[in-house]
């Protein structure tokens, strides 16, 4: 029995053991979650006129004190009281708005483990290569028609004098590879083309935007990266894989967007967020660039969820002051701060650039067995920045998605623990899919906290099975129970925007586990949905050293709200993904409501 569950078993024993005719036991309207009817009987109810109750609504608080209730008042933006209705009507004055919700169920706002706001908005206005459930690329062909019907109607070619397309999975393609440099210059050689994979770590370019990055056959392959090149030949075929992609991307892609449009981008990004229930959003590697985005953002108001940005480590030098600012630190500012770096430590399970201590189960074309991938920081850059944020109280993220490159993080956080203690840093292991069991171990005595990319186990569960780890590796990808069953906190995430931050999808996926075939993947890896709305909540607080002021729906705390048309809890846990949004609320205020 879990936890949340004891504490409704709980409650029920005392409510039963001292109610009275005057105050029974309020019950959700299906009678399978008994509601306390005060939080804390030692805590006075907070006095003075709400400025909204919500009625006639079944809260899931996430509070072990008082796990579930029917109305809630709000003042101030915060949460004034929660309970019964009788209980909340006390707060009620003149101008107090009264909601009936209907019956319909509100959780704390959906926390998000870990994405990149900024870049969901941006690619909103590139061409969807995405394969389904998400778009409708499966081909080649259907990819080059699409990024000319897109070129037929979008301002960007001739706006910002590229072409670009994000989201093509060569998993999901017919032809099981990658676009090449001469498909893409049969979309156009009159401008620079860049199609991204949709891990994020890849890209396909044309020839002409191989001339724009002066990529030739006498170019070597960056440190971390790679440029493929075509069958017998040094010449580049097109394809980019990471710190090559990532020279692309920035060349090609945000060097062409100005100030205004990388304002528009991060309010349409945030729109997005706020449509899926989330009330903090991340922009995870940020750029000093986008970091005065989000200032200009935040300082004309612009900002109506929390974000926080962790700096791409690698560019803070080249602006040194961004991370000694007024918005640096644990409290936010017009809705924005920084909180600390952000670290790619290797590359992209489905795109084979993941750094594995064992092989691929079948190796990328061009590679030959035994091929484990690659590192993408040497071990000494590693350890310097990880003692560089300790000594300045910046948290720590690490992209690390293979475990030889969990082993390098945990290596260097150890070792940098001899010179600064690591304690109560909450340094955070970004995706952390092929964990094994012993580095879990590592984990917990490190206090290093993991955030799973369980979304995986849909979007390329068959892919890992089949192609990348094989069978027995694949299983046991996000292992979300060997995690919990060491009583680990974790947060769970989409990666926004390598696929749509779906908050109700990813949850889905980390409670079922079930592939696109219709498969599961590594059952006994499954954790049930209360434990998956915790990391979506309370411990997405906890992960932000935030846990003070969010996560749960307790008096004191932010009005962080989100209000669903179904109970993710008592539902058949198959059917969590078809929950609709119907609000989000941020501090009292509503930021999305659905048509």
């Amino acid at each position: 029995m879990s936890n949340y569950r004891k504490c409704l078993l709980a409650a029920l024993v005392a409510l039963c053991s001292g109610c009275d005719s005057e105050r029974p036991m309020a019950r959700d309207a299906d009678s399978k979650r008994p509601m306390a009817q005060d939080a804390d009987s030692k805590r006075p109810m907070a006095q003075g006129a709400a400025d909204t109750i919500f009625v006639n609504a079944n809260v899931i608080t996430m509070s072990e004190a008082q796990p579930g209730a029917e109305a809630i008042a709000i003042k101030d933006g915060k949460i004034l009281a929660v309970g019964s209705r009788s209980q909340m009507e006390v707060h009620k004055g003149d101008e107090t708005a009264m909601r009936d919700l209907e019956g319909n169920t509100v959780t704390p706002g959906f926390i998000d483990g870990h994405g990149h706001m900024g870049m969901v908005g941006m690619f909103g206005i590139a061409a969807n290569l995405l394969p389904p459930p998400d778009g409708k690329v499966t081909s080649i062909a259907e990819l080059q028609q699409t990024l000319k019907t897109w070129m037929s109607t979008s301002e960007v070619p001739k706006k910002n004098g590229i072409v670009f397309g994000t989201g093509y999975d060569d998993s999901q393609l017919e032809e099981k590879r990658h676009p090449t440099r001469d498909e893409l210059d049969a979309v156009t050689t009159d401008y620079p083309v860049i199609v991204l994979h949709q891990s994020g770590h890849l890209s396909a370019v044309n020839s002409k935007a191989l001339e724009a990055l002066g990529m030739t056959a006498s170019t070597p392959n960056p440190p971390g990266g790679v440029i493929r090149r075509k069958q017998g030949s040094n010449e580049p075929n097109g394809v980019l894989e990471e710190n090559a992609n990532f020279e692309a991307i920035g060349t090609l892609i945000l060097a062409h967007f100005g100030p205004d449009q990388g304002l528009e981008t991060i309010v349409r990004g945030q729109d997005i967020y706020a449509s899926f229930g989330y009330t903090t959003a991340q922009d995870g590697g940020t750029t000093p660039s986008l970091v005065k985005g989000y200032i200009a953002a935040a300082e004309q108001g612009k900002l109506k969820l929390d974000v926080v940005s962790y700096l791409k480590a690698q560019t803070i030098p080249s602006d040194p002051t961004i991370m000694q600012g007024a918005y640096q630190g644990r409290d936010y500012k017009n809705h924005y701060r920084i909180g600390g770096i952000k670290l790619w430590l290797d590359g992209s399970p489905q795109g084979k650039t993941a750094w594995l201590t064992e092989p691929f189960f079948q190796p990328p074309t061009g590679k030959e067995p035994p091929y484990r991938g690659y590192q993408t920081m040497t071990n000494a850059d590693v350890e310097k920045y990880i003692e560089q944020a300790y000594r300045n109280e910046w948290q720590v993220l690490a992209h690390v998605n293979g475990d030889a490159a969990i082993d390098q993080y945990l290596n260097a956080i150890e070792m940098v623990g001899t010179r600064v203690s690591g304690k109560g840093r909450r340094t955070i292991a970004i995706h952390a899919q092929i964990t094994r069991e012993d580095q879990l171990d590592r984990m917990k005595r490190l206090e290093v906290m993991p955030s799973f990319y369980a979304a995986h186990t849909y979007y390329w569960g068959d892919w890992h099975r089949d192609s990348v780890l094989g069978p027995e590796r694949a299983k046991r990808i996000s292992p979300t129970k060997s995690a919990l069953d060491r009583g680990m906190k974790f947060t769970t995430h989409g990666d926004a925007p390598v696929i749509p931050p779906n908050a109700l999808r990813i949850y889905w996926a980390t409670v079922n586990r079930v592939t696109r075939s219709g498969l599961v993947l590594g059952a006994d890896q499954r954790v049930d949905p209360e434990t998956v709305l915790k990391a979506l909540t309370i411990w997405g607080a906890w992960q932000y050293f935030e846990e003070d002021r969010k996560g749960s729906i307790e008096p004191g705390k932010l009005a962080d709200l989100v209000i669903l048309d179904n109970d993710p809890l008592t539902v058949d846990p198959m059917t969590i993904q078809d929950i609709k949004v119907l609000e989000t609320i941020k501090e009292g205020n509503t930021v999305y409501r659905a048509n």
